[in-house]
Order: structure tokens, then sequence, then C-alpha cells
């Protein structure tokens, strides 16, 4: 099984989280799944734990995806290891270990997928030492077109951006929930390569308005392809999805004589 492109190369589908319909998501076995059912990108949360550690996560806390309970910001790596991050989601993930940054892109060079990492600042947390502990592991092991930098807070994307300020060899996507009027200014700022927004909020003005000025269109999290249609008539590049599969069959047609002579 293997998914569409888009004429640019772009992913019609991104497994959110790895495959997090069918296994705990952030992990390495979500992402080895997603790989397996024939998705190429995954989308995978990354903040630090107490010790600057980066690590693959998207709760402030670890509540709800471990057996344990408290902040993130309060472990090091020897007690995050030690959790288990799979019980939670079935009993046959009870073996599955929080993932670190190193773990993840070592795993996506090996497998050649192409990655959505989402800086997740959560509250009380310091964007800049974020940015500083993640963007040279990432920037260092993926080659640019697998790698797409995005996240809702604008203090990350400015540091990830004075990080590497070639937009050919970093692509910055701003995440909103939904696009505001001034989407323009901050993706002109930013140098950026695409906006990532609620699939339930997006409206087909804007998205029309995007895709016309040159970017490209992802949204988050839609898993029902069929709810889901109208968009692609919008100009939607690709979705975020906790279970691509259900879209092999949903796609947009190919929209260029590339597409179909890959599909051939």
């Amino acid at each position: 099984m293997s998914y569409a492109t888009t004429a640019d190369g772009l992913p019609r589908t991104i497994a959110h989280r790895g495959l997090s319909a069918h296994l705990p998501e952030n992990t390495l076995s979500a992402v080895r799944a997603a790989k397996q059912i024939g998705c190429d990108w995954v989308e995978i949360d990354v903040q630090l734990l107490g010790d600057g550690t980066p690590v693959i996560w998207h709760d402030n806390g670890v509540r709800r995806c471990s057996d344990s309970r408290g902040k993130l910001a309060k472990l090091d790596l020897e007690r995050a290891k030690a959790l288990d991050v799979g019980s939670w989601f079935s009993r046959h993930f009870a073996e599955e270990r929080m993932a670190t940054l190193d773990e993840m892109l070592t795993l996506l060079d090996e497998l050649e997928m192409g990655v959505n990492l989402e800086l997740k600042v959560n509250r009380g947390r310091d964007p800049l030492s974020l940015v500083e502990a993640v963007m040279p592991k990432a920037l260092t092991a993926l080659p640019a077109e697998r790698l797409i930098v995005s996240s809702f807070n604008r203090t990350a994307l400015d540091a990830a951006r004075d990080a590497q300020p070639d937009p050919e060899r970093l692509r910055i996507g701003l995440l909103y929930e939904k696009a505001p009027r001034e989407w323009q200014r901050d993706a002109k700022a930013l140098n950026a390569f695409s906006l990532h927004v609620d699939w339930r909020k997006l409206k087909e003005k804007r998205a029309r308005e995007i895709k016309d000025a040159g970017y490209a269109l992802f949204c988050y999290t839609p898993n029902d392809p069929v709810a889901f249609a109208p968009q692609w008539d919008w100009g939607v590049d690709g979705v975020i999805s906790d279970d691509p599969a259900l879209f092999k069959h949903h796609l947009p047609e190919s929209a260029s004589l590339a597409e179909r002579l890959t599909e051939t």
C-alpha cells in the first residue's frame, strides 16, 4: 500500500502522532506502524524533560499516556524511561517506553520517512531552550525535503528560523486552530512553507487565499474522509490524521502528469 503525493511532492496523508488510532501516540511503534501501512510522513511532538533531554511527548504531564502522573518538567531521562507508555492504550504495548528525539530521528532516517515536528511549548516551558536543544539535531539528521517544523508558539518559530534562515534548508509550518486575518503577515515574516489548521474551522475562502499565495496547506485532524472530501476541492494539500488508511480511496485526483505517471 502506498499513498499519493501532490505534484510538488507533498504528502497527501500524514500520520498524526504516528498511527495513533491503533497504537500508543508519539511512540516508536506508532511510527513504524505508519510506515508499514505505506504512510511515509508522521506528525510528532517534541518537548524537554526537566534535565533538558528532548523527548517525543504531547502533554504537559504524563498521566494520560503512562502508568504514572506528574509534570514532564519534573522528570529526568532515567525516570522517564522507567515509565510504561503503552499499557494505557492496550496491554499489548506494556513494554513501550518514551522515545527521545535522538531515537526518533534515527528511526525516521532508517525508514526514510518525513516528519512534521511540532515544537510543543506547554504552559511554563521555555520555547528558546526547546529550540536550542531540538533544531541542531533535526537539521543534521534529516534532509530538508523530509522535515517540516511547526508550532503554535511564535517565539519558538522565530527562534527556529533564526537557527536556519534559509527557507530551502528549513521548512516552517504555521500552526493555527483557525488561520487569522493576519496569517499572511506571519507567513511572510517567518518565510514560512506551510499552514496547518484545524479542518473543522477552515473556510473555503481562507483555504483558497492561502493556496493562491503559494503556501502549502495541511489540515488536522480529520478522521472521516467523506466529511472532509469537499476541502480537497479548496486546494488542501494533505491531511494529518490519526488513521490515514481511511483516506486511501478518498484522495483527490492527480493534478499533474507527474502524478499520473507515478501512479501507473
